[in-house]
């Protein structure tokens, strides 16, 4: 049995030198510089790309929900499955600060670089899973908000989301129009009918969903917490943007 002496031998032998110690941690960075992440290879993060837009659908999208934008007025928009910021960016055009919520991750990164390369500081991409997101915690839940509790949003902008979670998720959409009661006094969103191309790519792995949505059953249910301010068709497409405001 040793020592204490000799304990402390052994350990002073042990000791790693400065030189070695730089020279470790310069071999683990340029190992890390070299590690690549391909974003488009997650589900959506080409989805830009894979629209069922025509050209002057796609600008007639932009234009509506331009203007509406402009109508619902306020500073904080939350942008809710941004992808890769089309409409963040052009709520940061307008003067708007916007938080871009997504649950891809390779969407969420391609947004994120394309704002530091830009310099847009008025947009904050974060990725979340609106069917799951971030609970209160701590304390009793209250050291840290949820992510409803910590909405400070004037506006929700939710384009091509809705059909995500009512067919993708199953989610009802009374349960969608109470969320997002909860998280903006006005709401810009997207009506996509049944019959899109995006939503029977989503109907076609779902025999558990039931097709049938209307524009009239879409916005009754919306109505029971909103009132319907304007509903606009977008040119060469059944798609619909809506703005509402919260009663």
């Amino acid at each position: 049995m040793g020592s204490a002496s000799d304990d402390d031998g052994t350990r002073r032998k042990r000791r790693m030198g400065t030189v070695r110690q730089a020279a470790l941690l310069d071999s683990l960075k340029r190992t890390v510089e070299k590690l690549t992440w391909r974003a488009t290879e997650t589900d959506w993060a080409s989805y830009a790309e894979a629209t069922s837009y025509s050209d002057v659908a796609a600008r007639s999208k932009d234009e509506i929900v331009r203007r509406l934008l402009v109508a619902a007025g306020g500073d904080v928009v939350f942008d809710l499955g941004a992808n890769i910021g089309r409409f963040s960016a052009l709520a940061a055009s307008l003067g708007r600060s916007v938080v871009a919520w997504d649950a891809d991750p390779g969407a969420t990164d391609i947004h994120y670089r394309a704002v530091r390369t830009e310099g847009r500081a008025s947009v904050l991409p974060l990725l979340t899973d609106l069917t799951n997101p971030s609970p209160g915690l701590g304390w009793a839940h209250a050291e840290r908000r949820s992510f409803i509790d910590r909405s400070n949003a004037d506006v929700v902008i939710a384009l091509a989301l809705v059909h995500h979670l009512s067919i993708g998720r199953n989610i009802r959409l009374a349960m969608i129009a109470d969320l997002l009661r909860r998280l903006a006094s006005r709401l810009i969103i997207e009506f996509i009918p049944d019959a899109d191309p995006m939503a029977q790519r989503l109907l076609r792995t779902r025999d558990d969903v039931r097709p049938g949505l209307t524009i009239e059953g879409f916005r009754a249910v919306f109505a029971t917490h909103f009132e319907i301010v304007d509903d606009v068709p977008i040119d060469e497409s059944a798609r619909r943007i809506l703005l509402m405001k919260r009663r």
